[in-house]
């Protein structure tokens, strides 16, 4: 059902404006942009926003009037996004904001809960042997450990990361790290798929790296080395002349 036109409700522009002159810096109320009928006896009023930090944006003024009043009331100030207005990214929660890098020395992490990367780790059995294996490979006497979700992001991240095939230093390599004396085979799920590096002369020393990564410090290559050439007797240039 169609609202029908208040004419006080919408012939209230000064009031509106002057209301809106109460809120904003001053002359930073700009031209009436018109005023819409919100319900019945409810009209908004709307002013451009001249402020150099806020391009877009309208000052709203509500009003609205009694049953059979007279007069316009103010009853709500506002400042709104227009078509094109300058506005805020969107909200982000902190575990979707991070990025490598941005946590340094003393900052620490809201604790998560649900985290889908962890899940609860292995109190002891009181079997020697088996405590010992779970230990390394579950995580005995740690509150969570990583889940299969948990293992599988880092991989895939490490892989497709400078730990990978796929880094310039890796495809220029001419062999992979798994034949290099160098690796170091990481225990657990992730063995069969990476390792940590090393050598001190390695851009990956004591990181992490895929088994088809590699570098110019493979243990096993060598430099190919040509046989140099014995030098040539020197020759005397008897016809060589001196200016003066």
């Amino acid at each position: 059902m169609a609202i029908k036109d208040d004419a006080i409700l919408l012939a209230a522009t000064n009031e509106a404006r002057e209301a809106a002159q109460g809120i904003a810096e001053g002359g930073t109320v700009g031209e009436h942009l018109g005023a819409v009928m919100d319900n019945e006896r409810l009209a908004t009023h709307y002013f451009a926003c001249t402020a150099a930090a806020y391009p877009g944006w309208r000052w709203a003024i509500t009003v609205a009037r009694v049953p059979r009043g007279k007069k316009a009331t103010v009853c709500e100030t506002n400042l709104v996004p227009g078509e094109g207005a300058l506005l805020s990214p969107e909200w982000l929660p902190y575990d979707q904001r991070l990025a490598p890098g941005d946590l340094g020395a003393g900052d620490v992490l809201p604790y998560i809960e649900d985290d889908q990367r962890l899940e609860p780790g292995y109190e002891a059995t009181g079997d020697e042997d088996v405590d010992e294996a779970a230990q390394w490979e579950l995580g005995l006497g740690r509150k969570r450990v990583l889940s299969a979700e948990g293992r599988e992001e880092a991989a895939e991240r490490w892989y497709r990361g400078d730990a990978g095939p796929t880094s310039p230093v890796a495809e220029k390599a001419t062999a992979p790290c798994s034949s290099c004396g160098f690796f170091l085979p990481m225990p657990g799920a992730l063995r069969s798929f990476f390792g940590v590096c090393a050598n001190a002369w390695s851009p990956s020393d004591g990181r992490v790296v895929s088994l088809d990564h590699g570098c110019g410090a493979h243990s096993e290559v060598d430099l190919v080395r040509e046989d140099p050439k014995p030098a040539e007797e020197p020759v005397l240039d008897e016809f060589a002349i001196d200016l003066v």
